[in-house]
């Protein structure tokens, strides 16, 4: 029911600005304004939109261990982070089935911080205290006094350079820094969802509405729009870029999920490395790709992609490309099928709609710094 459901610092904005409030990772969140998905996803492809995502978790893990604890729980080398830069990283269980993927920040030499998704947000503290034994680190789930807003967009930088002392320009990309913005501390990120360039503002809860406001507000002659969860699904999926849940889950490994970039076998041990180097040996089976629809359709979670007439996989995310204009999807696939360029289709009402294996991003315009 809607009143069990969490609600973040800013849910009364939502209210206020007439968003459509519905239950998303155990909180009460807008799935879109009066504008509409379409309208608020080309803000941000075209100029700016601002997110509340304050429903993610936010661990740090500090002390003379936190960088071994780190190490041991991500396929990525936390040790090759330098203070205020961040990187992508996963958790794995020891069959390399991905248990979430999330963002690891070094603050200063002793302490790291994880942001988590959301819905696994108990299940990523308990696998983390499962494994705390030995390691002298201090682990604190900061989310309930946070709050996490993403400014992203071509024109993020001009709205949000006003409302901080530091300059933003310094800033690459997955780099950050602390300043404060419209006066309330916060660490200032150069991370996002999007494809856009963007910052991600980690902020005490209480300072939350201050800066909202102050964002709106401060556009100027370059437009900003609040966005909700609608058009956040349909920028990420634009982009190639994996939701938990849906592409990314415990049954399919680091590996399948096409993440294998960011495993670093080199660093030495670390939770699934095992399972993961003998998959890596033995070749991926299916592997998660893109599929870009030749006709009109619409393809949605959970249909049947087929290959000659034969079921070789399901769509586990899919959309029509508000940017495009064509049906685009995610899908395990048999290795064998995953080339792109590979003739497919999407059984959508009892018709194959026909596509071509894609390999993300669908969109390639974006204005994300590198």
């Amino acid at each position: 029911m809607q009143d069990e459901l969490k609600t973040t610092a800013l849910h009364e904005e939502h209210r206020r600005l007439g968003g459509k409030l519905v239950s998303f990772a155990g909180y009460s969140l807008p799935i879109q304004y009066p504008a509409g998905i379409q309208a608020e996803h080309r803000s941000v492809r075209e100029s700016a939109g601002l997110f509340d995502v304050s429903h993610m978790g936010q661990i740090e893990i500090a002390g003379p261990g936190a960088l071994g604890l780190v190490q041991l729980l991500t396929v990525n080398d936390a040790a090759r982070l330098a203070v205020g830069q961040a990187q992508y990283s996963a958790f794995c269980q020891a069959d390399g089935g991905v248990l979430d993927d999330l963002l690891v920040y070094r603050l200063d030499e002793l302490a790291y911080f994880l942001v988590v998704n959301g819905a696994n947000r108990a299940k990523d503290a308990a696998w983390i205290e499962a494994h705390h034994s030995g390691h002298d680190a201090r682990v604190e789930d900061r989310t309930e006094a946070s709050a996490l807003l993403a400014i992203q967009g071509p024109h993020s930088e001009a709205i949000l350079q006003p409302l901080v002392e530091a300059g933003l320009g310094g800033i690459g990309y997955y780099r950050f820094l602390r300043a404060p913005v419209a006066g309330v501390p916060a660490i200032v990120a150069r991370t996002g969802y999007t494809g856009e360039d963007g910052f991600e503002l980690y902020l005490p809860a209480d300072g939350a509405v201050r800066v909202w406001r102050a964002l709106l507000e401060g556009g100027g002659s370059r437009d900003i729009a609040p966005v909700g969860l609608g058009a956040r699904d349909t920028l990420r999926l634009e982009v190639g870029y994996a939701l938990y849940g849906n592409d990314l889950d415990e049954r399919h490994t680091v590996l399948e999920s096409g993440l294998g970039w960011i495993v670093r076998f080199d660093k030495g041990d670390f939770l699934g490395r095992d399972a993961l180097a003998r998959q890596k040996e033995a070749g991926v089976s299916r592997l998660l790709t893109g599929i870009r629809l030749t006709v009109p359709g619409f393809p949605r979670h959970g249909y049947p992609v087929v290959s000659q007439g034969e079921p070789v996989g399901a769509v586990t995310s899919g959309t029509v490309s508000p940017t495009l204009g064509a049906g685009i999807a995610l899908a395990y696939l048999p290795a064998g099928l995953a080339e792109p360029g590979t003739e497919v289709a999407v059984e959508i009402r009892e018709r194959d709609v026909p596509g071509v294996v894609t390999k993300p991003p669908f969109y390639t315009e974006g204005s994300r710094k590198r």
